[in-house]
């Protein structure tokens, strides 16, 4: 049986539908009831209701957190193999205390649970946030080391020590993979993530910013886990972007997506630096309120390269163009939002 954590999240919820689809047995985990009715609405964008509700059904759903160690043994029981897909993603300060015991301390107890209930191989979902950055226009893979004296985010350090974990327990016996997806492009979560460009946008984004990074589909990150999953490599990472793109280029694939006008006006450092519309990015790159950081400020106009070399040429995985992704995804927010407009 195969177990997913994190499976009412963007990458999870996708993920479940690819199993279930393939007929796998599965397991997920959940934390609340409320959750549960964004996996259906993920399952009603690609299937039929009829068949929504019986590969939903076919899923068998555990409430659990993992940082409740108790709870993870009944969850690991029969368990051959786990896509580790559960974390926290936030870059403010405030919530350095939940990015740690999330992401790291959850990913141990994963990890420990792994091993102790011998479980043939784990899929650990990380970020390129774990990935250093380049001098100048080199690209990034996956050997470049990790340095600790550099400024990084409280996110990145949380995922980083996340693969710690992971690389711990291969070195207690477990096998494993580490999938480092780019900014990930899907439907489903408006109010979190990438989803928010497509609410913003909708609602008269007029700003846009040079930053450059890696981006990909969701259903890319999904199908990539999987074929590496049941692939017989292990104790391995892999960079899972199809382009890198520019934050314009994006804004304007979306804005044309949803048929809006698109945004016009480039964000310069001088606007940042005095405050100017710093909530409007606030909700983009990371969905809370909180105020720039230094780092949060620099990251903006940061140009970042990743190679997707490695997954490509050892699997022979081919990526979904993003501006596919990108109109395929404002379609499905704009069928949504007609539904939900529609008395």
């Amino acid at each position: 049986m195969i177990l997913v954590t994190g499976g009412t999240g963007l990458v999870g919820s996708h993920l479940l539908l690819d199993l279930a689809k393939s007929g796998k047995k599965v397991r997920a985990i959940y934390r609340s009831e409320d959750k549960l009715s964004e996996v259906k609405k993920i399952f009603l964008y690609f299937v039929s209701a009829k068949e929504t509700a019986f590969l939903f059904d076919s899923i068998d759903w555990v409430q659990a957190d993992i940082l409740d160690i108790p709870s993870l043994n009944e969850v690991f029981t029969n368990i051959d193999y786990v896509y580790h897909c559960a974390a926290i993603v936030s870059f403010d300060a405030k919530n350095a205390e939940n990015l740690r015991a999330t992401n790291i301390e959850g990913t141990a107890n994963i990890v420990n649970s792994c091993i102790i209930f011998k479980v043939k191989k784990l899929c650990h979902i990380s970020s390129i946030a774990t990935m250093d950055i380049a001098l100048g226009d080199e690209y990034i893979s996956e050997n470049f080391t990790w340095h600790p004296e550099k400024a990084h985010s409280d996110y990145a350090i949380s995922k980083h020590g996340a693969e710690i974990e992971v690389w711990r327990g291969t070195q207690e016996g477990l096998s494993a993979v580490i999938v480092n997806p780019g900014v990930i492009i899907g439907p489903g979560f408006w109010d979190s993530g990438s989803g928010q460009l497509f609410k913003k946008i909708d609602e008269g984004l007029k700003y846009h910013f040079p930053k450059t990074t890696g981006f990909v589909g969701v259903q890319d990150v999904s199908k990539a886990s999987i074929l590496l999953m049941d692939s017989s490599m292990e104790n391995e990472q892999y960079i899972v972007v199809s382009e890198n793109l520019s934050f314009k280029t994006i804004l304007e694939w979306v804005a044309e997506s949803l048929q809006k006008k698109g945004p016009h006006t480039p964000l310069e450092p001088w606007m940042v630096f005095i405050g100017w519309i710093y909530q409007s990015i606030a909700n983009i790159l990371w969905g809370a309120k909180k105020q720039l950081s230094k780092n949060d400020y620099r990251s903006l106009f940061e140009h970042s390269y990743y190679s997707n070399e490695k997954i490509r040429e050892k699997t022979g995985f081919s990526f979904t163009p993003v501006k596919s992704v990108v109109m395929e995804t404002g379609v499905l927010f704009r069928k949504e939002k007609d539904n939900i407009a529609s008395p």
